[in-house]
């Protein structure tokens, strides 16, 4: 039989120098690599810091051409410019908010709210937002929600005489208006109970005059009860006017033709 031994290595029959050149070859490869990876990623990262500069241009230009259209009342057409701004910048709270001015416009008051609302989520700073919430809530009629943007928008801008002088005024001016109406509605039902209650008499039938009354009905029956009077025609034709007491009739004779009362 064959005798097998251990395999050498393949790195024993390579010279010292030979590995070192090697090695430092492969050392230079690796940082070149290095290299194009971070290259690459700061290419990307350009990219992108242009791509969003472009957005923004791309998206200001559009604003822009809304707000004029807007000015020129184009409200639909200020409402297109708008959304695709909003595709390219989806974090602008100022296009939103402008949306919801115009909605308002076209009286349109349900999604002017919802514009609003979404102007507050991306910059709940911005007293613009919430001064125009609160006059879209206000369309819709709920009064005590736009008194609470109002009040929001004052906080956060508290010099602002617009919003102090004109929106939050005229809001609680309605706010004691609508109390009012609500006063006046419960006392006129209040009211028409009163009345009701009035048209049934309440008498009282242990007065005075109740019971005379009743005594003097009872005295009348009593009195026909115990008298009654009947005539009678008798076999020989006497006539003769009889009258029952206690319900036993007094006959003159003793065969009756007719009894009539």
């Amino acid at each position: 039989m064959a005798s097998f031994g251990w395999k050498r290595k393949i790195g024993e029959k390579v010279s010292k120098a030979t590995s070192q050149q090697f090695e430092a070859e492969a050392a230079d490869d690796k940082d070149l690599g290095d290299d194009d990876d971070a290259n690459w990623v700061l290419a990307a990262k350009r990219r992108k810091e242009v791509l969003l500069e472009d957005c923004v241009r791309k998206s200001k230009e559009l604003k822009d051409e809304g707000a004029n259209l807007a000015e020129n009342r184009r409200y639909r057409e200020a409402l297109v410019k708008w959304d695709e701004a909003l595709q390219l910048t989806p974090e602008d709270a100022t296009l939103y908010e402008m949306k919801s001015q115009v909605l308002m416009s076209l009286h349109e008051m349900f999604p002017a709210v919802h514009a609003a609302e979404m102007a507050v989520q991306r910059n709940p700073r911005s007293w613009d937002a919430w001064q125009t919430l609160g006059r879209a809530q206000l369309g819709l009629g709920e009064i005590a929600l736009a008194i609470r943007s109002f009040q929001v928008s004052l906080h956060i801008f508290p010099m602002n005489p617009e919003v102090w002088k004109e929106d939050l005024s005229w809001a609680r001016k309605l706010q004691e208006q609508q109390k009012a109406t609500k006063t006046e509605s419960v006392h006129a039902l209040a009211g028409g109970k009163e009345l009701v209650q009035e048209s049934i008499p309440d008498y009282d039938f242990e007065s005075d005059e109740i019971v005379a009354v009743c005594a003097a009905i009872a005295e009348k029956e009593k009195a026909l009860s115990a008298a009654k009077t009947m005539v009678i025609v008798s076999a020989s034709g006497t006539v003769e006017t009889v009258t029952e007491q206690d319900n036993r009739p007094a006959t003159p004779d003793e065969t009756l033709f007719i009894r009539a009362r």
